[in-house]
């Protein structure tokens, strides 16, 4: 398994480490998986070509790092203003939208399945404060996916590296921001030591996606027994890691604002509200751009529309009560 992550990192390497151990016991060791991070068997973005090639097995890593090859891969990770991580999962499982990866993975002689979610994820790290819209002109900020188009829209520029490279490049001035993933990765990394203003919500990733790819040809080789050992670890993995990331992203932030000065702080309204007429732009231009993308860009809008009813009532005002501020 080659992955997209730097090694042994907290999360995202957890998790692809988790979903081999648990392959390995399920299948009494008839099965095992060795992982290898970002750049160890391939770079992180050419894991999923290792994979299509066959120079590797499995990858564990994020649909919108495919993007270039079909932009309907980006709506299995995360999408800006998208679904929420039980959102994503309500479509994947039970709204059409295995259905629809299996066939836009098919053609590139690749099966991939949920493997991990993060869950929210923040907005980013800025070196200086975001005080309107106008401060996102000419902003380099690290941000892959459709999201990535969305700070395009707002007058900023998308820069795409993998994670491991993010901190020499925010410290040395190359890029202005970055977002990752959450308090308890970010943390990891050590942003807060070059970027004190953290900023939410992070509108471009509201719940994440990681996937287990799998060669198809390899995939169809495995008993059926054995593709059930497989998507069952994924399963498991996908279910333990958002829970994970939940309640360390609470933990890690509490540490960062108390130990490390960093300062949390709220997109101002005008950027939210460009931001959310962008990425509507973004969505219907990347599902425009194949018959295929278009048919998963109609499929994921209609969930959403569907679910969002119910998520608006059920956890929007609970939230709001909880704190004392209906």
């Amino acid at each position: 398994m080659v992955t997209t992550w730097p090694k042994n990192f907290p999360g995202t390497g957890d998790a692809a480490l988790r979903l081999a151990q648990s392959v390995e016991a399920m299948s009494g060791g008839a099965i095992r998986i060795k992982v290898f991070s970002d750049g160890e068997l391939a770079p992180a973005f050419g894991a999923f070509d290792a994979v299509a090639q066959g120079s590797a097995d499995m990858y564990h890593g994020a649909e919108y790092y495919w993007e270039g090859k079909n932009r309907g891969f980006s709506f299995f990770t995360s999408v800006p203003f998208g679904m929420t991580a039980p959102e994503i999962m309500g479509w994947i499982d039970f709204g059409g939208g295995q259905e629809l990866w299996n066939e836009l993975s098919a053609q590139f002689g690749v099966i991939a399945f949920q493997a991990a979610n993060t869950g929210h994820q923040m907005g980013g790290w800025f070196r200086r404060e975001i005080n309107s819209l106008a401060d996102f002109r000419g902003l380099k900020m690290r941000i892959p996916g459709l999201g990535g188009e969305v700070v395009q829209r707002l007058g900023g520029a998308k820069i795409t590296i993998p994670g491991q490279e993010i901190f020499q490049a925010l410290q040395t001035g190359a890029i202005d921001a970055t977002e990752w993933i959450g308090p308890w990765n970010d943390l990891a990394f050590g942003f807060h030591q070059v970027a004190k203003n953290y900023y939410g919500p992070g509108f471009h990733e509201p719940g994440s996606t990681l996937s287990l790819g799998v060669n198809l040809a390899k995939w169809q080789n495995f008993t059926g027994e054995e593709q059930a050992m497989i998507r069952a670890a994924a399963a498991q993995v996908n279910h333990l890691s958002l829970g994970e990331f939940t309640y360390r992203n609470a933990l890690a932030l509490e540490t960062l604002k108390r130990d490390h000065a960093v300062i949390v702080r709220q997109f101002p309204a005008d950027v939210l509200e460009a931001a959310a007429k962008a990425a509507s732009e973004a969505l219907a231009e990347a599902g425009a751009s194949d018959p295929l993308a278009e048919r998963i860009y109609q499929s994921y809008k209609a969930a959403r529309a569907a679910m969002r009813g119910w998520t608006e009532i059920g956890e929007g005002p609970f939230y709001a009560a909880r704190t004392g501020r209906p």
